[in-house]
C-alpha cells in the first residue's frame, strides 16, 4: 500500500516497546500502514506522498483524557473566569470588572476561584456585595463542589437563616444561622430554580473553545464525565455533541458519560439507555458514544465531604463526628450499579475518600455476583485516599484506577485545607498510584479540567516526581507512590483508549490503527525527570489530519478569539 503521508526523521513511542525508537510512520486513509526505518518505508512513497520532517521530535499516540468536562469548562471560559486569579482581592476585582463590562446580565455567573485564596476556603458574601450589590452573583469554585454567592443571590433563591441544610449539602453560616456566602455540594442545587439557564449557543461555542485548547495540548479523545439529562431550558450537552459531530465541528473522539442524578432514582435508567441507543444508531462509536454512566459517590476532602472511614479533625486537631458525605446508601448504590451493569453500560465513579472507594468496589462486586463477569470496563476516578485492603480489589474486579496525577503533590489547598484535617499518616496513602500499579490495577488518566489544567505534560511531570513543576517542596507521600514515565504515558494513551473501548483502533502506534498522534518538541524519555514539564506539543493529528500546528501560530485561545466568543453571552 502506498502512503499519502510520511512522517520522517523523528522518534516514535509506539506504546508497544519499552521506549521510543528512531522510526518513520506511513499513513494512508487516516490510518497507520507502517512504522519502521526510512529504508523500510521508502517503498510506500510515491511522488504524491506528503513528507513531513519531524526534525527529531517525538511522536506519541494522542493523549486521551479519561475524566474531563469540556462543555462546562468552555461555558466558564466565556463567563466570569476566575481560574487564573492569584488572590482574594484579584478575584473580587475580576468580578467587578466583569459586572461592569456586562451591565445587561441579570446574574453574574462564573467559576474557577480556588479555596486556598480565602480564610478557611469559604469566602463571604460581603466581598461580592461590595462590588455587585444590585444583581445576584453565583460563582462555582475550582473543584466544582462549592459556590460563592452574594446577598442578592441568596434572596433570589429564598435562602434564609431558617433554610435547613439539604440532604447531601451544607451552607456556611454566621453565628445567627444567616448564610455566610459559601455553599457546598447539594446546597448548590438550592439556586437551580432561579439561576438563568445555559443557552444552546453558549454551550456550543463553549465546546468549540474547549476543543481548541485541548487539541493544542495533544488531546485527541476524551470522556466527558458530566453529561446530564437537561432540566428546564438548559442546553442538552449530548445534543451539543451530536450537532457538532454532524456539522463536522467535533474533531476529537468523545465518550459522553451520562450523569446519574442522585435525586431521580431508578426511573432515570430508561432515559439514559434510550439516549445511549439514539447516539449508537447515528454515530460511529469511535466518533461519539454515550455508553457510560457517571455516579458521584462522595464529595471532596477540602470541604470535608469526601467519605472517609476515619473521622475528620477540627482546627485544633481533635476528632469530630464527621466522616464526610455518601450521596447514596451502600445498598442503594449496589442496586442501581447492578442495574446499569445489566444494561451493558460502563460505570464511572467519582470516589475520592476511602469509604467511597470501598462503597464503589462493593457495588461492582455485587454487580458481578448478580450479572457475571463482563467487559464493561468500570472505573473509579480521583482515589485521593484508598485503604490498602481495597487496592488489591481493583484487579480482582477488573476495575480501572482513573488517576488525576496533577493533584498528587504538595500545594496550598492540600497543605492548608486537607492534610491538617485527616488522621495522622493519611499523606502516605494519598493518591496511591504506585501501589495500585504494583497490585496490577489498570491505570487510566484524566485531568478533571476545569478543576485543574488539562495539560497532560504537567500531569505526567507530577506523576513521576510527586512535586509540581518549579516547586521546591518535598514529594507527596513515599517513593513507592511514584509512577514511571512509561506507566503514566501509557495511562494517558492506550490506558484511556481501553477505558473508552477505543483500544482496538487507537492508543498505540501500529499498522491498522488510526493515525491519532501527539508530537512533542523533545524526546520526553531523554529528559531528566525534573524537567519533564518542559516538553511542548507542536502538532496534534486525528485520523491522519493535522488539527493543531503550533508553528502556524494557532494560539489555543487568543484574546481576539475570547472577545469574539464572549459575544454569545451578551
Amino acid at each position: 500500500m502506498h502512503a499519502g503521508i510520511l512522517l520522517e526523521n523523528g522518534w516514535v513511542y509506539t506504546g508497544k516497546a519499552a521506549g521510543p525508537i528512531r522510526a518513520d510512520i506511513a499513513i494512508e486513509g487516516g490510518r497507520i500502514i507502517a512504522v519502521g526505518s526510512a529504508e523500510e518505508l521508502e517503498p510506500t512513497a510515491t511522488p504524491d506522498t506528503r513528507r513531513v520532517n519531524l526534525e527529531g521530535h517525538l511522536v506519541l499516540p494522542g493523549f486521551q483524557d479519561a475524566h474531563i468536562h469540556p462543555i462546562f469548562a468552555g461555558i466558564e471560559l466565556l463567563q466570569c473566569d476566575l481560574t487564573e486569579v492569584a488572590g482574594a482581592e484579584e478575584a473580587v476585582a475580576r468580578v467587578a470588572r466583569y459586572a461592569a463590562d456586562n451591565p445587561e446580565q441579570p446574574w453574574i455567573l462564573g467559576a474557577g476561584w480556588s479555596m486556598d485564596l480565602f480564610a478557611g476556603g469559604t469566602p463571604g458574601r460581603e466581598l461580592l456585595d461590595a462590588v455587585v450589590p444590585d444583581r445576584p452573583v453565583y460563582l462555582v469554585n475550582r473543584d466544582h463542589h462549592g459556590a460563592w454567592a452574594n446577598t442578592e443571590a441568596f434572596k433570589a433563591a429564598g435562602i434564609t437563616k431558617d433554610t435547613p441544610d439539604p440532604e447531601g449539602g451544607r451552607l456556611e453560616r454566621g453565628e445567627d444561622g444567616t448564610p455566610a456566602g459559601t455553599v457546598h455540594e447539594g446546597a448548590m442545587d438550592l439556586f437551580n430554580a432561579v439561576k438563568p439557564a445555559v443557552p444552546y449557543e453558549l454551550a456550543y461555542q463553549g465546546l468549540l473553545a474547549s476543543q481548541k485548547l485541548l487539541l493544542a495540548q495533544g488531546i485527541t479523545a476524551w470522556q466527558d464525565a458530566w453529561v446530564p439529562i437537561p432540566e428546564g431550558e438548559h442546553a442538552d450537552h449530548l445534543e451539543i455533541y451530536q450537532d457538532a459531530a454532524k456539522a463536522g465541528d467535533l474533531k476529537a473522539r468523545v465518550t459522553a458519560c451520562q450523569w446519574w442524578d442522585r435525586t431521580a432514582g431508578m426511573s432515570q435508567l430508561d432515559a439514559i439507555v434510550e439516549r445511549r441507543h439514539r447516539v449508537a444508531g447515528t454515530f460511529d462509536p469511535l466518533q461519539l458514544n454515550a455508553n457510560t454512566v457517571k455516579v458521584m459517590v462522595d464529595g471532596v476532602a477540602e470541604n470535608y465531604t469526601a467519605a472517609m472511614h476515619h473521622v475528620y479533625l477540627d482546627h485544633h486537631g481533635h476528632h469530630t463526628e464527621n466522616r464526610g458525605i455518601e450521596f447514596f446508601e451502600p445498598e442503594q448504590l449496589k442496586e442501581f450499579v447492578t442495574a446499569i451493569d445489566a444494561e451493558g453500560m460502563q460505570v464511572h465513579f467519582h470516589a475520592l475518600g476511602d469509604r467511597a472507594v470501598t462503597d464503589a468496589l462493593d457495588a461492582l462486586e455485587a454487580a458481578r455476583n448478580s450479572n457475571g463477569a463482563n467487559d464493561h470496563r468500570h472505573h473509579l476516578a480521583h482515589l485521593q485516599v484508598v485503604r490498602s485492603e481495597d487496592i488489591r480489589r481493583f484487579p480482582e474486579l477488573n476495575a480501572a484506577a482513573n488517576v488525576q496525577a496533577l493533584w498528587a503533590c504538595h500545594e496550598e489547598q492540600m497543605d492548608t485545607l486537607t492534610l491538617p484535617f485527616l488522621e495522622p499518616g493519611a499523606e502516605d496513602r494519598h493518591y496511591p498510584f504506585g501501589e495500585l500499579a504494583s497490585a496490577g490495577a489498570r491505570l487510566v488518566a484524566g485531568s478533571d479540567w476545569p478543576v485543574s489544567t488539562a495539560d497532560p505534560i504537567a500531569a505526567i511531570h507530577v506523576a513521576v516526581n510527586r512535586t509540581a513543576p518549579g516547586e521546591d517542596l518535598p514529594p507527596l507521600g513515599p517513593e513507592l507512590q511514584k509512577l514511571s514515565l512509561k506507566q503514566i504515558v501509557d495511562a494517558y494513551t492506550h490506558g484511556t483508549a481501553w477505558i473508552n473501548h477505543m483500544d482496538a483502533a487507537t492508543g498505540t502506534l501500529e499498522p491498522g490503527k488510526l493515525a491519532d498522534l501527539a508530537i512533542l518538541d523533545v524526546n520526553l524519555f531523554e529528559l531528566p525527570v525534573e524537567e519533564l514539564h518542559r516538553a511542548v506539543v507542536t502538532q496534534t493529528w486525528i485520523g491522519g489530519e493535522c488539527v493543531y500546528d503550533r508553528a502556524a501560530a494557532q494560539s489555543p485561545l487568543t484574546e481576539t478569539t475570547r472577545s469574539h466568543l464572549s459575544a454569545v453571552t451578551q
